[in-house]
């Protein structure tokens, strides 16, 4: 499941992964595709209701592209924060 409307909305937001590290820079904030879901691989991306909302550094070390500590709290913790904001902004609807 591939949304612009998700992966735009990471625009301007705050980091939630929250790494150390992170640059709290909104202008870095992308659409990070969680790991660990089983569904993402070389060539494959979770689906993004399963992605959380990161800065170039927090994006860099859950892809392995930096080292850095994190662990899988972290990314639940952003995943429930950015589904939160998907949802107040209309973009996740639970029915």
């Amino acid at each position: 499941m591939k949304s612009v409307k998700i992966r735009n909305s990471a625009r301007g937001e705050d980091c939630t992964l929250r790494l150390d590290g992170c640059c709290n820079n909104t202008e870095t904030v992308v659409l990070c595709h969680a790991p660990g879901t089983g569904m993402k691989g070389i060539g494959m991306k979770a689906p993004d209701i399963f992605a959380v909302y990161g800065c170039h550094h927090g994006h860099d070390i859950i892809d392995g592209r930096k080292k850095g500590e994190w662990d899988y709290r972290d990314i639940v913790r952003a995943l429930a924060e950015t589904q939160m904001k998907l949802i107040d902004k209309g973009l996740l609807k639970v029915l």
